[in-house]
């Protein structure tokens, strides 16, 4: 059981990369492309925005899909992005490109979670979907930092053909390695957005939004903002980056942990917390090795912050845990989305120093909405029906 939940891990990790590589080479593709800095990061904003959309939508129109074969389509799809983003000849296709990797990555990652929690059983869901998140965590602790590294020898294509193979390869693995698992009743699109409408889910989505914007404002531009606070470049950057990452891999386990001991509201509000602090310090700290710290501190706190909010989904209404996990993912999708235009606006018109203070301020409105909401939230019954 625990191969199967690996392997479906991989496949998260594969579309993780596939959604977070552009943060790795944004210098180079700026450089190649000829366009600015800003409009590179628009690439994170059309496949996060694509996620977002297309999540729900596509839950619907393929909700009758056996889930063996969706999740395997899912990821040779985004294969297919990847390659034709590493042949786009100009910007537009890219563009394109990173729209239809997003469609994949849209698909996979909530049906490879409810896949995963079937498999598992009721007792141990939150722990398989912390398995199948971990795969994305993984890919900012190698993924991302790789890229990086790699975009040296290989140059921005070699590393989207690169993706594509690991997208190919993890499409093959689920192929072989993950059972058939019965499809779940099919939802309407009018009942997703009934369900959405409860106001304890969207106080949940409201936290994933702004926590998600404040994170990946920040993330979306660390490379350029590093460079300019400490001078890394290649390798040094690729070394703060893994060190983000791997706090990242901590937090995650972490989060799942607490979550499960202290309940939701705690861990969540913890984690926020970390990540305004992290990130108000970040944005005047010059010390290369206080920024390693920070780095890894930051990535501890927003990656330890989705299990508690799974966990408060699955509460919410456990027999609805794969719609209420899907409209979470698009929350967090349309967070990293915005994020882009964001951290674009404020670097062209204050300067890569602000970025980190704007990420800081809008993961404060997530503690700020945790705080004012957290007790009524508590006090209602749980249960939403489906």
């Amino acid at each position: 059981m625990l191969g199967r939940i690996f392997t479906l891990a991989l496949g998260a990790f594969a579309v993780g990369t596939s959604g977070y590589i552009v943060t790795g080479v944004l210098p180079q593709l700026s450089g190649e492309l000829s366009v600015s800095l800003s409009t590179v990061g628009l690439l994170t904003t059309s496949f996060a925005v694509a996620y977002a959309i297309g999540s729900p939508l596509l839950a619907v129109a393929l909700g009758g899909w056996r889930r063996h074969r969706l999740i395997v389509a899912a990821l040779l799809v985004a294969a297919v992005g990847n390659a034709l983003a590493a042949i786009a000849p100009h910007f537009g296709v890219l563009l394109a490109a990173r729209i239809v990797t997003a469609m994949g990555a849209a698909v996979f990652t909530p049906a490879a979670t409810a896949v995963a929690a079937e498999l598992s059983g009721p007792e141990r869901r939150a722990r398989a979907a912390a398995w199948v998140f971990g795969g994305l965590v993984t890919a900012t602790i190698v993924g991302v930092p790789a890229g990086s590294l790699l975009v040296g020898p290989l140059g921005y294509r070699g590393v989207f053909w690169l993706v594509a193979g690991i997208c190919a390869l993890a499409a093959a693995a689920v192929a072989v390695a993950v059972p058939e698992v019965a499809a779940p009743p099919r939802v309407t699109l009018r009942r997703r957005v009934e369900v959405a409408s409860d106001p304890r889910v969207l106080v949940v989505l409201g936290i994933t939004l702004a926590a998600s914007l404040g994170v990946f404002t920040v993330y979306t531009y660390v490379a350029p903002l590093l460079a300019d606070t400490v001078g890394a470049h290649g390798t040094g950057l690729s070394l703060l980056l893994f060190g983000y990452g791997i706090g990242g891999a901590i937090g995650n386990v972490v989060g799942g942990v607490a979550a499960d001991r202290y309940g939701y509201r705690l861990p969540l509000l913890v984690a926020v917390s970390g990540s305004v602090i992290s990130l108000s310090l970040l944005s005047v700290v010059h010390s290369t090795a206080l920024v390693a710290v920070l780095l890894f501190t930051w990535g501890v706190s927003s990656w330890a912050f989705n299990p508690p909010v799974q966990r408060r989904l699955i509460e919410l209404s456990p027999s609805a845990v794969s719609l209420l996990l899907a409209l979470n993912a698009s929350a967090l999708y349309l967070g990293i989305g915005l994020s882009g235009v964001v951290g674009g606006a404020v670097l062209d018109h204050v300067g890569i120093g602000a970025v980190a203070l704007t990420g800081a301020g809008l993961c404060l409105v997530a503690v700020v909405v945790q705080v004012l909401t957290g007790r009524h939230s508590a006090a209602q019954p749980s249960g939403i029906a489906v």
